[in-house]
């Protein structure tokens, strides 16, 4: 007999299912710590946390009845959250213990490590981080245990504004009335928690790295007062926080906004913070990129639309983006008195605005209707990043309006669209998550069960497989969630496509069926590079700023040896043009080593280089970006060649 059963006595008998369909019996509560050692003593050793009925939780928490339990260890795929969490409180005990005064607010696990908000008068710099982490790992190697509690929210108030502890307070205030009130302890120092956590301090380990230091509104308000934000990553093994701490060296020299200044793509400045200055280098790239795309979407029959960027309140609040959004993440403006306009911040409405001019038939149906969106959001002075965060961005956005019967067909078609064209950005490793109902949504469940089941029906119909990613839904409807994985990969999500039965209802959309009824289309909207400023962003990081010379701004620079050359070099830089490459020349009175150099700085993929010997035998040596060598071609053999490399893919299939 076990353990756990000889301390079973009386009382109704339940079953514990175990991930491997075993099912064990207990007459009395177990936790998941007993489960774990009526297993085996090696995994009641690994054990540092269990899933109920698909709930992580405390292994200290009572199971009493039926259910299905997996017993987590720092090899599951749920264990990094919890080391990082956990980490998150050790840094908060450490930071309080080293600077006593300082206030914890909110302090959770992120996407590669953890946070924590601190108020304190003096800032931290960077000798604050050496001396966090050193008591860190004081706190990790004492392993004292997580222990829960349960207060009564009356008491808990008092003891966080008596310890001068006024957000924490707040925090408990603001939480409902049902919120159960539990306070994790690790030794003396208890923090507010749902948890769970891991059994002790120790089980975080010692991979961990604090990065660095941030400000942050409280509650991500403006308004509210700025907290010092505490940046850490923590990691299974040191193997892990290595290979990440390699790859944001990578990252850093890959990032978009120094390659923007190197390249002369675009540059921001205060007085227009949110939004781009794009240079011409910049702006030729952007071109291309819309270019190929109104490209591929006139091959798939979208009709591009334009719609105003200013649009009275009253039809925000029909679409209910006014509850989502309102009035502090939308630009409006006050007109005529009584009337609040407001800067579109997405599309979708005034598509449907489109579709209700004029009868719809049956027969109409499929409608896909695009825009290259002008689209303008609040995001909060903290959050704006480069390209990848802004306040004004534009969108590849289209929305299709369809029968039932044709959501599974356009949703393939869709999908092979977009992996197509990710494929010719050089993109090939794509996941494609599901994301079910968010907690505040649009719509009564029952209109969610339906959109649900049909887009699960048509990613099965077109055979995509799709990766669950519980309760990020749109607030009208589900969505496919396009991840793409970069050269150092990183994840980012880019195109989406969510079906909505929601925005037709308020806006009153329809279409006349084959029974001459009135019926709702299905809506189904839709994006490929989502927005093409974070887009461009990510492809940037992801060439390292070598681009392939079809989307190079500057695709051949033409550089003189010698100033015997510049007649010649002019006659080249001429015929490059005339073939529809974008080319320069430069004629300065630099040694050419200076020249490749400069030019290789910027990132331009081909260098003609001429000289006297060049010119006498009508030849160009061509220079490729990061190689050594150089290749003597004539200049009719180099232009023919570089321009059947420089066509854009869906060009040179079609001329294939």
């Amino acid at each position: 007999m076990s353990a756990v059963d000889a301390e079973a006595q009386q009382g109704s008998e339940f079953a514990v299912t175990l991930p491997d369909g075993s099912r064990r019996t207990f007459t009395a509560p177990v936790t998941g710590a007993d489960i774990a050692a009526d297993i085996g003593k090696r995994l009641a050793k690994d054990a540092i946390a269990v899933k109920r009925d698909g709930d992580i939780c405390d292994l200290a928490t009572p199971i009493a009845g039926d259910a299905t339990v997996e017993i987590l260890t720092r090899s599951s795929p749920e264990a990094l959250d919890l080391i990082r969490h956990d980490a998150a409180h050790v840094m908060a005990e450490a930071v309080q213990t080293l600077y006593p005064g300082t206030q914890v607010t909110i302090g959770p696990a992120i996407e590669t490590g953890f946070y924590y908000d601190f108020a304190r008068d003096e800032p931290f710099t960077p000798d604050d981080l050496g001396r966090i982490e050193e008591k860190m790992r004081e706190i990790i190697a004492r392993r004292s245990p997580f222990t829960r509690e349960e207060w009564d929210r009356d008491e808990a108030i008092r003891h966080f504004d008596g310890i001068g502890e006024r957000y924490k307070a707040e925090i408990i205030r603001d939480l409902p009335a049902s919120e159960t009130i539990s306070i994790y302890r690790q030794g003396d120092w208890c923090d507010l928690c749902r948890g769970p956590h891991m059994p002790t301090t120790g089980h975080v380990g010692q991979s961990f790295k604090l990065m660095k230091v941030a400000g942050a509104y409280w509650r991500g308000d403006h308004r509210n007062p700025m907290l010092q934000r505490i940046y850490g990553t923590a990691w299974r093994d040191d193997k892990e926080l290595k290979a990440h701490l390699t790859m944001l060296e990578e990252a850093e020299k890959r990032d978009h906004r120094r390659l923007g200044r190197e390249m002369e793509l675009f540059h921001q400045q205060e007085e227009a913070r949110g939004d781009i200055f794009w240079h011409a280098n910049g702006w030729m790239l952007y071109r291309t990129v819309t270019d190929y795309i109104r490209r591929r979407l006139g091959e798939a029959d979208y009709g591009e639309v334009k719609t105003p960027a200013l649009i009275d309140s009253s039809l925000w609040e029909k679409s209910g983006h006014w509850d989502k959004f309102g009035e502090h993440n939308m630009f409006t403006v006050s007109v005529d008195e009584d009337k609040t306009l407001a800067i579109k911040p997405m599309n979708c409405p005034g598509h449907v605005q489109i579709f209700r001019q004029g009868i719809k038939s049956y027969r109409d149906l499929p409608i896909r209707m695009a825009e290259f969106g002008s689209c303008h959001r609040n995001e909060p002075s903290g959050a704006l990043h480069g390209l990848m965060r802004v306040r004004a961005f534009v969108q590849d956005d289209a929305h299709i309006f369809c029968r039932e019967d044709q959501i599974v067909p356009e949703t393939a078609d869709f999908c092979r669209l977009l992996m197509s064209v990710y494929r010719d950005f050089g993109f090939d490793d794509v996941v494609v998550m599901f994301a079910d109902r968010p907690p505040v949504r649009a719509g009564d469940d029952a209109t969610w069960d339906r959109a649900e089941k049909n887009l699960r029906d048509a990613t099965d119909a077109a055979g995509v497989p799709v990766v669950m990613n519980p309760g990020e839904g749109a607030f009208y409807g589900p969505k496919l969630e396009f991840h793409l994985t970069d050269a150092i990969g990183r994840s980012w999500q880019c195109g989406t496509l969510q079906l909505d039965y929601v925005l037709p209802e308020r806006l009153d959309a329809s279409y006349v069926g084959e029974d001459g009824q009135r019926y709702r289309p299905a809506m189904l909207h839709r994006a490929i590079l989502g927005s093409i400023e974070r887009f461009l962003a990510i492809l940037i990081e992801h060439c390292g700023g070598r681009l392939p010379l079809w989307l190079a701004p500057i695709q051949v620079v033409v550089a003189t040896i010698t100033g015997d050359a510049d007649d010649y070099a002019q006659e080249v830089a001429a015929a490059l043009k005339a073939a529809g490459l974008r080319a320069q020349i430069d004629l300065r009175n630099e040694k050419i080593t200076y020249k490749v150099r400069e030019h290789s700085h910027a990132k331009t993929p081909v260098i003609a280089v001429v000289g006297k010997r060049e010119a006498e035998e009508r030849t160009v040596a061509l220079r490729r970006l990061g190689g050594k060598d150089q290749e003597i071609l004539a200049l009719d053999g180099a232009i023919q060649s570089l321009s059947k490399e420089a066509m854009p893919p869906d060009l040179a299939r079609t001329h294939a």
